[in-house]
């Protein structure tokens, strides 16, 4: 998840990627009922906890947005608790085009990379900025978030679950994914996860992020609507099949903490071979990759490549490196 996925400052230019998806059409959620465009509550008939899930925080993954549209065609609600679907990044998601279904992540800038509460109180403006402070108020209510997205290149689907202990233990009540990464996010900003609501000491909520395979594909849609599926079953907040796929069975979860992440330096990054996100490399001091004249090595072995990006621009994550863990 790039600079060079928007569209500007690619490192090289990207290859033809089909989009067998179609969004949904979303305009009818747009009011919402919450004050906030694009966001809905959806209460239950017992006490429960608040739960929200997040879709299109960059626009152009769009596997999330049909997931709440089906739930909210479906007139599902909640069998206990509180439930609020949220469309996040409504203005870049207006100009998704399969023509060009990269360009569309974002309209200035990544809306997943200004949530610290310095950069929120702060003056400067801009479309993702203004969306992130009209939002932050309901996510600063919430007891759970789930942000749905997707991957540019070819990985295996997993479960980010940031730097505090609440979000590995939200990602195993999902239950799916079958990987875990415990990671402590980007050098350039910080994500909704991220957010001291979900990381601050004592903090009692918390928040993942569901990367559920590569854009527009069949397959990272049936794993984004599975991963809701279980967390909705496992809080006891779905008492009905409506809108939620069966339940299937599922590989058992490992979890991995990420000990070194990878940024470009240059505009000459390149693997050694096109990797494929969820490669574990079995021999410590491996080489990987090229930064310019700078090797880069696994640094021990069973070395786990999560999310490797095949174009990065330089000061951008490239990849981040993983040990597993027995917990």
């Amino acid at each position: 998840m790039t600079k060079a996925e928007s569209g500007t400052g690619a490192a090289a230019a990207l290859p033809h990627f089909d989009v067998r998806l179609t969004p949904p059409e979303i305009g009818r959620w747009l009011p919402g009922n919450t004050g906030v465009p694009g966001f809905t509550t959806l209460a239950g008939t017992a006490p429960g906890p608040h739960v929200m899930i997040l879709a299109i925080t960059h626009g152009n993954e769009i596997s999330g947005a049909i997931v709440l549209d089906r739930l909210l065609r479906a007139d599902f609600r909640p069998a206990r608790g509180r439930l609020t679907l949220g469309f996040v990044n409504l203005t870049a998601f207006t100009r998704f085009d399969p023509r060009q279904p990269t360009v569309s992540r974002f309209v200035d800038e990544d809306l997943n990379r200004v949530w610290d509460p310095v950069l929120l109180d702060g003056p400067r403006r801009s479309s993702e900025l203004d969306r992130a402070r009209e939002i932050r108020p309901l996510v600063e209510t919430v007891d759970i978030v789930l942000d749905l997205h997707s991957m540019l290149w070819p990985s295996d689907p997993l479960i980010l679950s940031g730097p505090a202990e609440g979000g590995r233990h939200l990602a195993h009540c999902m239950g799916t994914p079958s990987l875990v990464v415990a990671d402590r996010g980007h050098a350039n900003g910080l994500r909704i996860i991220d957010h001291p609501r979900f990381t601050a000491p004592g903090a009692t909520a918390s928040a993942v992020l569901l990367e559920a395979g590569q854009h527009w594909d069949d397959a990272t849609l049936a794993v984004a609507h599975d991963a809701v599926a279980g967390l909705l079953r496992r809080l006891s907040m779905a008492n009905e099949d409506v809108a939620l796929p069966a339940a299937h069975a599922h590989a058992a979860q490992r979890d991995a903490v990420v000990t070194d992440t990878v940024i470009a330096t240059t505009t000459q990054f390149a693997f050694v071979q096109p990797f494929r996100g969820g490669t574990v490399i079995a021999a410590r001091d491996t080489l990987i990759a090229m930064d310019g004249t700078t090797e880069i090595r696994t640094p021990h072995d069973d070395c786990l490549l999560v999310m490797p990006s095949l174009r990065p621009s330089r000061g951008h994550t490239a990849v981040r490196l993983a040990r597993f863990i027995a917990l």
